[in-house]
């Protein structure tokens, strides 16, 4: 006898390898249905890509016969009442490791028994249950290298679930209408950029890969570090919101022909980083508030608004830094290793708390995931798993001359300094008076002079850390 369920979206926004909706199908009809619980507290940006992606998934769901029926409120009270409105016998849902819907799983099990609805997670978000990797011991890792090796010794990519042709759906349950959510922007229209950089949804996840994978993936672990070069597969925001699953980014990626093999391995080990990070909020549900090294607690750091107004806008006087906080603005996304280098400049050089910046990334990145944003930060900080030595302080002059070297990056995001040479594109302070006026750069007018002197900083930061033994371990 054939049953009905309610499929659960969450981080799963697709139709293609989803085990929790094949779930559902193979059962009977299924209420597709998807839940903005306020207690997810997604930032601008993400908001804008949530609207975008559910308008895909709707459309795709309509297009085989189904309604995705959208809620607003809290789930722990929506699933279960849709679950006996709509007879369902079952509830599937593809597990999250996000503490606040952890929470909410536990709740909404509760309530699903005592009605006698069966509630079935699958994975679906990660290559693993966070639970499942441990060390030798039974316990948990605390650094990336051997948990990469369990990791690859232990995961085989889940075979492909096709799309469905057709979803027998249940009629005659009421629905949001998801302009009725207000997510995107109105006055001002900061979107402008999200639109010309981004295709959110299932068609866009896919294409995004091909793209990748055709011109990328070969010489991935030469050019990921380039900012100024497409040499990264920004499938970030995709994964985040599970657009394409993880499985099926793994099997083309080994299913890909390439001339060599460290690129494939390198992209890879990318993507066990993400389930690292996944893990560790897993198993320290402050990930994003706490340090995860006590000490830290007692980090001397500054209360410096106006310095971390000027990071926020790119208007640090450093111009690979600048050029990252603006890039993040306008698109929504940073580049991997100027992630780095712009929060190492705010933690070290600024001694601004990490939890700032992971607080301005959380609302302004179309990929905002909760592990690997808060992981990021703790890991630049020194207080976070696998982190980097307390010593560790990115020269962003160098940094920017190493992997800008023509200065493309820069002149992209920094357009006021797109006249000045190559050798003093990322140190313009340095440069002669008729460099910078041939160029059209007058440093504390059309460009911000720097926000503290370079090794001043670092000599300050390092003082910091010593104050709490870091400098001592």
């Amino acid at each position: 006898m054939r049953k009905k369920s309610l499929v659960w979206f969450r981080n799963d926004l697709r139709l293609a390898d989803n085990p929790a909706l094949a779930a559902g199908i193979g059962a009977g009809a299924i209420l597709p249905v998807f839940v903005l619980d306020p207690a997810a507290k997604w930032g601008g940006a993400s908001l804008w890509w949530l609207h975008h992606s559910l308008a895909a998934l709707a459309q795709d769901c309509a297009a085989r016969g189904a309604t995705l029926i959208l809620r607003r409120g809290d789930s722990t009270a929506i699933i279960p009442a849709l679950a006996r409105e709509s007879g369902a016998a079952a509830v599937h849902v593809g597990r999250s490791h996000e503490p606040w819907l952890r929470g909410v799983d536990r709740a909404v099990a509760a309530a699903l028994k005592s009605d006698d609805i069966a509630f079935e997670r699958h994975r679906s978000a990660l290559m693993f249950g966070p639970e499942q990797i441990t060390n030798k011991t039974g316990g948990v890792y605390g650094v990336y290298t051997p948990f990469s090796r369990a990791c690859f010794e232990a995961f085989t990519a889940r075979p492909p679930i096709d799309v469905p042709e057709r979803i027998d759906g249940i009629g005659d349950v009421a629905s949001d209408a998801l302009e009725d959510w207000h997510l995107l922007p109105t006055s001002p229209d900061w979107a402008g950029g999200l639109r010309e950089t981004w295709q959110p949804g299932e068609a866009g996840a896919h294409k995004r890969l091909a793209d990748f994978l055709d011109t990328g993936l070969d010489d991935y672990d030469k050019q990921r570090n380039l900012p100024g070069a497409p040499g990264t597969s920004m499938l970030s925001p995709h994964l985040h919101w599970g657009e394409i699953a993880i499985d099926a980014v793994w099997r083309a990626a080994e299913a890909t022909k390439t001339k060599r093999t460290e690129g494939r391995q390198t992209f890879l080990k990318e993507l066990v980083w993400r389930e690292f990070a996944a893990y560790l909020l897993w198993h320290n549900d402050t990930l994003d508030t706490v340090p995860m090294r006590a000490q830290f607690a007692d980090m001397p750091w500054r209360d410096a608004p106006d310095e971390l107004g000027a990071w926020q806008r790119g208007q640090t006087g450093i111009p690979i830094v600048d050029a990252g906080m603006r890039q993040l603005w306008q698109t929504g996304w940073m580049h991997n290793r100027v992630r780095m280098i712009t929060a190492s400049f705010l933690i070290k050089h600024l001694l601004i708390p990490w939890q700032d910046g992971e607080a301005w990334f959380w609302d302004c990145l179309v990929d905002a995931d909760a592990a690997s944003n808060a992981a990021s930060w703790q890991w630049v900080a020194g207080c976070g798993a696998d982190a980097a030595p307390y010593f560790r302080i990115f020269n962003p002059v160098l940094q920017g001359l190493k992997f800008d070297p023509q200065g493309d990056y820069v002149r992209r995001f920094v357009p006021e300094l797109a006249k000045l040479p190559n050798e003093i594109i990322h140190a313009p302070w340095d440069a002669a008076p008729d460099a910078l006026h041939k160029a059209g750069v007058t440093l504390g007018k059309t460009y911000p002079r720097p926000l503290i002197d370079l090794a001043t900083g670092r000599d300050r930061a390092l003082a910091a850390y010593k104050s709490i033994g870091a400098a001592s371990e």
